[in-house]
């Protein structure tokens, strides 16, 4: 929000969130007519290209095994608020030790977690959404702020073009995740009809949870606030959502919202390391990993996937020797980059998918569930994505100084795209499918 400006970071949001319906919606379609697991890296295989499939699966892996660094360093930075002598390498360590734990019992440890995890995280973002209201209008925190913050100094948009490409990876980062459903739609009961209601449901917490929420952030505390964390600032800061319940004038309501958004960070954290360990299992069982991380214990828990992914989460502590605010915007943006590409696979499949069913001659009435918008939604959305990628690039080298760590940083994960995909290409000679090819009748997972 603070290099952007309130203007510049809702404009932001909002982009991403439209991005993300289309990407919803047109990853439902093809997920109730093709619930298996490998989500978007078997469907990658199946409607676009084998190798494909191979850079999708291992890049998806990688993007989620990067977010849990990130969580887990924004976790020391929560636990900083109330113990900020406490070096953030003990508090990184100490989280991962116990979400290790809890996936290591199993898919019914991980579920149980994850439920009360869940719903502390939302209703602690509509209670900050309440208060936030309630402090717009001054029936909390003293003075009404109005929509004073949205105009004041440079507000409402700050550093113009840069300002806002500066913002979009970190709302991206927010968003990611959105597409969790499909990565376990095999073991969904029900999945033709229950991931078209879970996305709808999805859908309605994108806008009130982001939007609405970066609204009332926007409105009540300004761009310019130190306490905010950006680019520039190396040392703890923290959360906007602690930053809003501390002007709010609620006792001990900034201990309370930290807590929360900590529990929101585990959360994600969880999630994360049982999704890619579970990416990595069912890439290990399709041969495109090493079959070691094929092989679970006698309760069918994949533990040398769950270790692998864990060991990633490692990079985090690499913020004890070069500097928590670096470290941290550095994974948070390569892993937002990653996102991004695996959004822009998913569109790509989509669009391919629906083009190849109606080359075929089949009937979209036939489709449990129909996404809106064709083709126009999915083309804006590869467009969008485009320019946010190549647009990191060109804010990066048309600045004063180049940051050449930030530079290489986000261009790895392109590279690491790009690599995998040509090594299997030209190992197994792989072409691309043609859309009259594309084999709709079977829907089991060739990934």
């Amino acid at each position: 929000m603070g290099g952007a400006g309130p203007g510049g970071a809702l404009v932001a949001y909002a982009i991403i969130a439209v991005i993300v319906y289309f990407l919803m919606t047109g990853l439902a379609e093809m997920t109730s007519f093709m619930p298996v697991s490998g989500a978007y890296a078997a469907q990658a295989t199946k409607f676009v290209d084998p190798a494909f499939g191979f850079a999708v699966g291992w890049n998806s892996w990688f993007g989620w095994a990067v977010t849990i660094a990130v969580e887990l360093q924004a976790g020391a930075i929560l636990m900083g608020f109330w113990f900020p002598a406490v070096p953030s390498i003990v508090w990184s360590a100490s989280l991962l030790a116990v979400l290790l734990t809890i996936n290591l019992i199993g898919a019914k440890g991980y579920g149980e977690t994850e439920y009360w995890l869940s719903s502390i995280k939302v209703g602690s973002v509509i209670i900050i959404i309440i208060v936030g209201f309630l402090m717009i209008f001054g029936i909390l925190g003293g003075q009404a702020t109005g929509t004073y913050n949205l105009t004041v100094g440079e507000a409402p948009f700050v550093g113009g073009i840069s300002g806002m490409f500066s913002v979009f990876l970190v709302a991206g980062f927010a968003f990611i995740g959105s597409e969790m459903f499909a990565i376990t739609a095999g073991e969904v009961e029900n999945a033709e009809q229950n991931i078209p209601k879970a996305v709808k449901q999805i859908i309605w917490r994108l806008i009130i949870f982001y939007i609405v929420a970066t609204f009332v952030l926007s409105t009540v505390i300004p761009y310019d606030n130190p306490n905010l964390l950006n680019s520039s600032v190396d040392n703890v800061a923290i959360s906007p959502f602690t930053i809003l319940l501390s002007k709010s004038g609620i006792p001990f309501a900034a201990h309370l919202m930290n807590a929360i958004v900590l529990v929101a960070v585990l959360s994600v954290t969880n999630s994360g390391l049982f999704l890619t360990s579970r990416m990595l299992f069912a890439m290990a069982n399709s041969r495109k990993a090493p079959k070691l991380f094929a092989k679970t214990n006698n309760k069918g828990v994949p533990v040398a996937a769950i270790l692998c992914s864990a060991v990633f989460g490692c990079l985090c502590f690499l913020s004890s020797f070069v500097g928590s605010g670096k470290i941290y915007l550095t994974l948070l943006n390569m892993s937002a980059l990653n996102g991004f590409l695996m959004w822009l696979v998913i569109t790509i499949c989509y669009y391919r998918f629906r083009r190849g069913y109606i080359i075929q001659g089949y009937k979209l009435e036939n489709l449990t569930y129909t996404a809106k918008w064709f083709p126009s939604g999915p083309i804006f959305a590869m467009c969008a994505i485009g320019i946010i990628v190549i647009g990191q690039d060109i804010v990066l080298f048309t600045g004063d100084t180049i940051d050449w760590f930030s530079v290489i940083s986000i261009n790895l994960c392109l590279v690491l795209f790009v690599v995998p995909y040509f090594i299997y290409k030209i190992k197994y000679k792989t072409k691309m499918i043609p859309l009259d090819k594309i084999d709709y009748l079977n829907k089991e997972s060739v990934f």
